[in-house]
């Protein structure tokens, strides 16, 4: 289901955060159309953030410290980075009022990022929202192989640590179903959001300008669940 805004109507960040609280978000046609839709799916793409699949490669990669992993360092490059033309991708649905309106949630503190480096270059990465204890993934992307999904391993370390209970991927795709995301109906998605909606999560429980050890952050996405208190930091380790 989706409801079209004209590009002359004010989207405030305190609009879009309830929103979000209702299951609603924003999408936009192409880059260069002003107006945005708001889209409430019929089926919602969820990772369950207990369980998440990550096969022994990627491990390896994660634990090698191939990559620098950091969050909230550069928020406008990794939207420039999502926006990007990709294979199977030429056009983005990220328009200039998205750029705004995300950067206005990001200096409010409810908009974060996590980025990937090769050195100092910025290779991979993702943003999203964050709501009482629900993340909300918007997008991600890569300029090397197997940085998105570094990404979104250290995305689900670092919820995990921070006490959140729901991580929402909108729509799931062939990707995110390799990491054990599902779909679940509208009604039951209300249901979870609700109860992650109670209380306020901790998006910097882990350190967000150091990088966090690849073997940390396994620990922390394979622990039980109930057991995902924050970690020793990198430099007590």
């Amino acid at each position: 289901m989706a409801r079209r805004d004209s590009a002359s109507v004010e989207i405030t960040p305190e609009v879009l955060l309830k929103a979000y609280a209702c299951g609603i978000f924003p999408m936009a046609e192409s880059a260069e159309d002003p107006a945005l839709y708001w889209i409430e799916p019929e089926q919602r793409g969820v990772i369950p953030l207990e369980g998440l699949q990550v096969t022994s490669r990627l491990a390896r990669t994660i634990r090698s410290e191939r990559f620098t992993v950091v969050a909230d360092r550069d928020f406008d490059a990794v939207i420039d980075g999502c926006a990007e033309p990709a294979p199977g991708r030429t056009r983005t649905w990220i328009n200039t009022r998205i750029r705004k309106l995300y950067g206005r949630l990001f200096e409010i503190g409810r908009a974060h990022t996590v980025e990937v480096y090769d050195g100092d270059a910025l290779v991979g990465g993702l943003y999203g929202v964050s709501l009482g204890c629900a993340f909300f993934g918007e997008s991600m992307f890569h300029r090397e192989r197997d940085a998105s999904k570094v990404a979104l391993v250290h995305l689900v370390a670092r919820l995990r640590a921070g006490g959140f209970r729901l991580l929402d991927t909108q729509f799931v795709t062939d990707h995110l179903r390799r990491f054990g995301a599902v779909e679940v109906s509208r009604r039951a998605y209300h249901k979870l959001l609700a109860a992650a909606l109670v209380g306020e999560a901790d998006f910097s429980a882990l350190p967000v300008d150091v990088p966090i050890p690849g073997a940390q952050v396994m620990e922390l996405v394979r622990a039980a669940p109930g057991t995902t208190a924050p970690l020793p930091g990198p430099g007590s380790l």
